[in-house]
């Protein structure tokens, strides 16, 4: 099942997709909720409703629906979650951050083999498809980061890897967007990314379901637990790709990285949590790896006016446009000195 978030009548309206129309959830059943936030909370109550209607629309057995469908490219989608409860990211790709190490001459830290971790980040500033604005501190070194995310749809504690996929309500792409002067000046006093990340987190444009993605079930990496997708993963900024990789390339799944955040604290229906960026998966890899072949190499960083699309197998393909915030006013202009 895919389910869409848009703007009806300035609220937000939960819908799925089906055949390229969208079909309000309310109105093909009474019993199931308007909103995405309803629809985690309500998730084990609604859920399989939901998949046996989804599945009656794709075959064709509720004709009566097809005057209500919405054409999904003329909606003004929002992010299909769209007030998250947190969202926290992580670190699942080796090889991004062996990449990233590698090409700051630093060997690579044992630590990434030992267990999953994650930080928390703005959930207030996750957005979806459409402009995603920037201050003029952001555009000194702007990047995107291609990962995956999931989200939470029942609430757990204590939870093992073993049982964590059970709380995976569904798979989006996510666009970790990063100021990376920002985030490297504010890193150096080990609190890690906060201003350099905080501005815009970018989901969308749909939520899919595990049941969709069955077919495309691979085995774990050897020595972990749960769920793992054969999905590619690309990224094009201004019509010219500049990433690829796999979903099952994650070293780490989210199934452990549940069971870390769910140590001792509660998870929540709602919460948001990024895999991580995917290998070649953002522009401080790509500029790494090629000045490092190259010290000619010229650096590339998103400005005003680009275009970032990504696409994951399965999951649709999530299109942002870069937009300067109409202002002079600079953070990193007020720095003392010492």
């Amino acid at each position: 099942m895919k389910l869409v978030t848009y703007l009806r009548e300035e609220v937000d309206q939960l819908a799925m997709l089906v055949n390229g129309q969208l079909y309000n959830v309310q109105e093909l059943h009474p019993d199931l909720p308007t909103t995405m936030h309803m629809f985690l909370q309500m998730w084990e109550e609604v859920i399989d409703l939901a998949i046996q209607l989804d599945a009656q629309l794709k075959a064709g057995k509720m004709p009566r629906a097809t005057s209500w469908g919405v054409p999904y490219e003329t909606a003004q989608l929002l992010a299909p979650v769209p007030f998250p409860s947190s969202c926290r990211d992580g670190y699942a790709f080796r090889q991004h951050v062996a990449a990233a190490r590698r090409n700051r001459k630093v060997d690579m830290i044992p630590e990434f083999d030992q267990y999953p971790i994650f930080y928390f980040t703005n959930h207030n500033a996750i957005q979806g498809p459409g402009d995603i604005l920037c201050m003029p501190d952001h555009f000194r070194n702007l990047d995107f980061e291609l990962e995956a995310a999931i989200v939470i749809c029942k609430r757990g504690r204590n939870i093992t890897a073993a049982e964590a996929d059970e709380y995976i309500g569904g798979y989006m792409i996510m666009n970790d967007m990063s100021a990376r002067l920002l985030q490297m000046e504010e890193m150096k006093l080990n609190l890690g990314p906060a201003k350099g990340k905080d501005f815009s987190t970018v989901i969308g444009p749909m939520l899919v379901t595990p049941d969709e993605l069955e077919p495309f079930l691979i085995p774990a990496k050897e020595g972990h637990t749960g769920n793992a997708y054969n999905l590619k993963m690309k990224c094009w900024v201004n019509g010219i790709q500049v990433s690829e990789g796999n979903m099952g390339d994650m070293d780490w799944t989210f199934a452990e990285i549940v069971e870390r955040c769910a140590y001792g604290a509660d998870i929540l229906p709602g919460d948001i949590i990024g895999s991580g960026t995917v290998g070649t998966g953002c522009f401080l890899e790509l500029n790494g790896t090629g000045k490092l072949n190259d010290p000619n190499y010229k650096e590339q960083w998103l400005q005003a006016g680009d275009v970032v699309e990504m696409e994951i197998e399965g999951l649709g393909r999530l299109i942002n446009t870069i937009v300067a915030e109409d202002t002079d006013f600079s953070i990193l202009s007020q720095k003392k000195n010492v």
